[in-house]
Formats: C-alpha cells, structure tokens, sequence
C-alpha cells in the first residue's frame, strides 16, 4: 500500500485527472466573466442532476439528464471523451458519480442508489471555449448522522480554504485553512484542485493541506477550483480495474464539493475582500429544497 500511495503522489504532482499542468495563466475580465458563464451553467445542470437524485436512479440515467441538459444549452460535456493520457479508455460519460467509497472520476453505473448513499457528482462544461467546473455531494434520501457530518465538515472546510484565496496570499493558505477545519477526517492528499481557464485542468494545483505562506502566489485574475475530497477513515486511495474510479483504501465513504472561484484584488475586489465565487449552489438547494450546511458565513446544524 506505501508504495501505491507514494505513486499516486508522485503522479498528482504532474498530472490532475490525466492533463499535465502548464504555466499560470492570469485571466482577463472578459474571460472571468465568460468562465462565470460556464460555471453558472454547471451549477444549474447539477440541479436538474439533483432533482432526480433519489432511491432507485440510476448514476446513468442522471448522466443522460445532464448531457441533454448541457447541450441544449449550447456547451458541450467537458468530461465526456477526456483522455487520461496514459494509454487508458477515454472517460466514458458527462458526470463524475461517486458512491459512498468513491472520492472522485466515478462512471455512472446502472446500480440504482439506495437510501442512505452518498452520492457525489463532478461536472464540467465547455461552453464558449471556456470551461465550467463544480461537484455537489447529494444524500440519495435521508442520511445517518455520522455522514451528514462529513458532508457538513468538507462544505465548510471548502469555505475555509475558499476565504484564504486573496491576493498576495499563496496556495497554501488555501489547503491550510482545509486542513485546520477537516482535522480528524482522511483529508486525500493524492489529488487537488487546479487552475481553470480554456483547458480542464491548469496551474496551479490548489491542495486541500499545507502551510501558510508557501506554494503558488495568488494574483488578480486567477481562476481555480477549490475541492476537498475528505474521507471518514484513512486519506490513502485506490484505483479501480476502470482506470478512472478513486475509492477509499478501507472502504470507508467520501464527500466532494467543488467552487470555482477568482482571485480579486484593487479596484475589482469585492468590499470584504474576499474572492469571487463564479460556481453557485443556489440553484441546488432550490431543487433539493433545503440549505443543507451554510450560507452567508453561518454554519447551520447538520
């Protein structure tokens, strides 16, 4: 198992789902406002996914409803197709669906959900050449408290690391600040968020533990994804025969949510300072009806 875990490491620091990180590349307000584009349209069509998440939907059934939904809106899935770059299959559908010990790249399988599961859900777009990308975890009925709590945990520790991107700052300040508030959790170390522009994946990797003041800076006009992937057990990963599906070593369940945000700084920071968030949730918690962690900066009960 060390040495899994020491090659999956290694392979996270020079590639994120298959695409090798290049150079920074600093956006423009016109493309900040073209990537918020994408990212709403994410947003609302993991909605549409999350309206149907209930007992006896299948993981399949929710990708075609997606990808109906993404290209009638005039984008195009930005996972369906995606080479891994290894000499793999290509990714097989629109949706990452991830159950219970699935922490990320899940293909949507005819397995209808059960009460009870976890069900975590990774989309992306590219809609005007540029790309939108967020994950919501849903809980297909009712859940028990023990993961109502790590969804709870890693919501609010995307928050956290979400509220450190400020210019001047550094990448980690972000993973920090994940880290501090995930403290007792498997918090995975093997995969991060990314930079985001016209391709998936770019610098800088963004990971969700670290120290203050070291990593990548942060400047105006850079757009990442900030994601934790937190684990009830062990942080320690494995790959499926698929080549594309992460579990959990112990078998233990995940949670993943995703935001894609911009750095802001001078006369385009917001007020508080604070980065803008392009993705938005709102349009899920209208369809599953509740708000289930936090809003405005208050934590609500689990």
């Amino acid at each position: 198992m060390s040495s899994l875990w020491s090659a999956l490491r290694r392979k996270a620091a020079r590639t994120f789902f298959g695409k090798a990180f290049g150079m920074v590349k600093l956006k423009s307000q016109r493309e900040i406002d073209l990537l918020r584009e994408s990212a709403r349209l994410v947003s609302r069509a993991l909605a549409e996914v999350g309206r149907r998440v209930e007992p006896g939907a299948t993981p399949q059934e929710l990708d075609g409803v997606a990808e109906t939904f993404i290209r009638d809106h005039g984008a195009e899935p930005a996972f369906l197709g995606h080479e891994a770059g290894d000499g793999g299959d290509p990714f097989p559908a629109t949706l990452c669906t991830s159950v219970n010990d699935a922490v990320v790249h899940g293909i949507p399988s005819n397995e209808p959900l059960e009460e009870g599961d976890l069900l975590s859900v990774d989309c992306g777009v590219f809609l005007n050449r540029y790309v939108g990308d967020s994950a919501y975890t849903f809980a297909v009925g009712e859940l028990s408290e023990e993961d109502r709590r790590l969804c709870r945990v890693t919501f609010e520790g995307m928050h956290e690391g979400i509220a450190q991107a400020i210019a001047g700052q550094r990448t980690g300040d972000i993973g920090a600040a994940v880290e501090q508030h995930c403290t007792g959790y498997g918090i995975v170390e093997a995969l991060c968020g990314h930079g985001v522009g016209r391709d998936l994946w770019e610098k800088p990797q963004v990971p969700n533990y670290g120290s203050p003041g070291e990593g990548t800076p942060l400047r105006e006009g850079l757009v990442c994804c900030v994601e934790p992937m937190i684990n009830h057990g062990t942080a320690e990963v494995t790959t499926d025969a698929d080549g594309w599906t992460v579990r959990t070593a112990d078998g233990r369940r995940s949670a993943h949510y995703e935001h894609m945000i911009a750095v802001r700084a001078g006369e385009r920071a917001p007020e508080d300072g604070k980065p803008e968030i392009l993705s938005t949730f709102e349009p899920i918690e209208r369809a599953i009806g509740t708000v289930p962690y936090r809003r405005s900066g208050h934590v609500a009960a689990a």
